[in-house]
């Protein structure tokens, strides 16, 4: 490690924190995390393998579900072990590729997962303003493009984030990150350089994903609502509302959590970092967890083959 003026030029090995400010009870915090995990780990595979086990779930809705399981347990399992390696086991170190690599995959599969909850509501907005054209639209040719077409727009828009600190950022203030996972903009705050352009770089890949995302994923549901309340039948108006319960509850909790996150982050300068940090751990780890429990419990297809395994196994 080569130190000039003060600053360390292109480190090696960084050091996370974890929950600066909470690092005595750290040990405990990791409990409800690790409850968390197991549940999200659990859960999310229980989702696909019923979905690849039933036939009759092989549709555009259940496609794209299984495609959000699989993400979220890919975004579970880029933070948690390193993060329970902190809370519990002392392993602050991270090599500065390595705290790179985890950058891409985490802001990847975030970007990935509002692709997936877009194509959904795409999917609903269809289903139901256009049912008697939705099998022809909702190809399984478009159901495959929109589900690469989401992995392939996340991981384009973050590359150029992290090349940005690969490239531009020699000298460093400081190796340790006040974190518990390499986020983008804890890591670029370490620079000792102007970090004007990785700012606006990473503001712009945030508002290109999130914000176009939420846009139309909000118009498709103020359509499906103006649609629901037109039928004439209150039971047709409960069924079709009722098929997208699932979805706005998964929609809210992940944006919510977004934009706190998101907004704490950059303008809360006077609320303390460990509020910070841990509205950061959430964000990534609550939507995994709930997940497959909301679909789990309103979506009926689900919670029925859930049922018909356990009391399959029973007898």
């Amino acid at each position: 490690m080569i130190k000039f003026n003060g600053s360390v030029f292109m480190p090696s090995v960084l050091t996370l924190v974890g929950i600066p400010g909470l690092e005595s009870v750290q040990c405990w915090i990791g409990i409800p995390f690790c409850v968390m995990y197991i549940i999200a780990m659990i859960g999310n595979s229980l989702i696909l393998v019923i979905i690849k086990s039933e036939k009759s779930l092989h549709i555009p809705m259940y496609i794209f579900l299984a495609i959000l399981a699989v993400t979220d347990i890919a975004l579970s399992t880029c933070i948690l072990p390193k993060m329970l390696g902190i809370f519990w086991f002392h392993m602050p170190q991270i090599s500065f590729d390595a705290c790179l690599l985890q950058m891409e995959l985490i802001h990847s599969f975030q970007a990935t997962e509002s692709g997936i909850l877009l194509a959904m509501a795409l999917d609903r907005y269809v289903a139901i303003c256009n049912p008697l054209r939705h099998a022809t639209i909702f190809s399984p040719q478009l159901t495959t493009c929109l589900g690469a077409g989401a992995l392939l727009r996340a991981f384009i828009l973050v590359s150029p984030s992290i090349l940005l600190i690969k490239c531009r950022l020699k000298y460093f203030r400081t190796t340790i990150i006040s974190h518990s996972y390499c986020e983008h903009m804890a890591i670029v705050k370490l620079a000792a350089q102007d970090i004007r352009i990785n700012k606006i770089c990473g503001l712009l890949v945030a508002f290109a994903i999130l914000g176009f995302d939420i846009v139309f994923i909000t118009f498709s549901y103020v359509r499906i609502f103006i649609t629901v309340f037109q039928l004439p039948q209150k039971e047709a108006r409960f069924k079709a509302f009722n098929t997208c319960i699932a979805h706005i509850c998964v929609f809210l909790q992940f944006y919510l959590l977004a934009f706190f996150s998101f907004f704490t982050h950059r303008f809360g300068a006077h609320i303390p970092p460990y509020v910070h940090i841990l509205l950061s751990d959430l964000y990534l780890l609550v939507p995994p967890f709930l997940n497959p429990i909301v679909y789990g419990v309103k979506t009926k297809q689900i919670r029925d083959q859930v049922l018909k395994m356990l009391f399959s196994k029973k007898h």
